[in-house]
């Protein structure tokens, strides 16, 4: 949807259309009330603004998320935190019991930041968007491209360059080895091409 702005009034026209005759939301990503399992969630910041870029910063959010997920008791089986989004690989009774749960992280984090820069009322979170596991390869695909998503996104040379994220917890269980096989087993080839560039 951030390609929306891009578009020429033609095109809004015939998006919007394709949107409502799915029953999708207009302008945000659809989130269907799938069964219990495993989901892949993404948040963004609004167009993709660093609002978190210091590392008291990344760590709180880190934080929220982890100690929200926990309240909930839903099990968090990856993530990681970045200045402009965030990945989690959760375990759930249903996608809108995530919403609700990261409802709470999004507003206190925004108000933080807009009190920092002095810009109340100002978008900070964009909607999230869910997928559900598909296989145990999907799994483990989702869980590869969050541990190497830092490196991707050019915040840290190697995934143990980058503090928030599960990868720490991963190479202090189960060693670099598995690591490495891990990104062997589960090549991304275009995984988050188009929407997480």
């Amino acid at each position: 949807m951030y390609d929306y702005r891009r578009m020429t009034p033609s095109e809004r026209i015939a998006v919007v259309q394709s949107r409502r005759a799915r029953d999708f939301p207009w302008h945000k990503p659809p989130h269907p009330n799938l069964l219990p399992g495993w989901y892949f969630i993404t948040a963004a910041t609004f167009e993709h603004r660093m609002h978190f870029q210091k590392a008291t910063e990344l760590s709180g959010l880190e934080l929220r998320l982890l100690e929200a997920m926990r309240q909930a008791r839903l099990f968090c089986g990856g993530w990681v935190v970045m200045p402009n989004h965030y990945h989690l690989l959760v375990q759930t009774p249903s996608a809108a019991t995530v919403g609700k749960t990261l409802g709470p992280v999004h507003g206190r984090s925004a108000r933080y930041a807009n009190r920092r820069d002095n810009m109340p009322g100002r978008q900070v979170w964009y909607k999230l968007a869910d997928r559900k596991i598909r296989s145990e390869s999907h799994y483990w695909t989702c869980l590869h491209y969050i541990v190497f998503n830092p490196v991707k996104h050019g915040h840290a040379a190697e995934v143990l360059g980058w503090p928030w994220s599960c990868a720490h917890h991963i190479v202090a269980e189960l060693g670099m080895e598995w690591l490495a096989d891990l990104r062997r087993d589960y090549p991304l080839r275009d995984f988050g091409k188009g929407w997480d560039d």
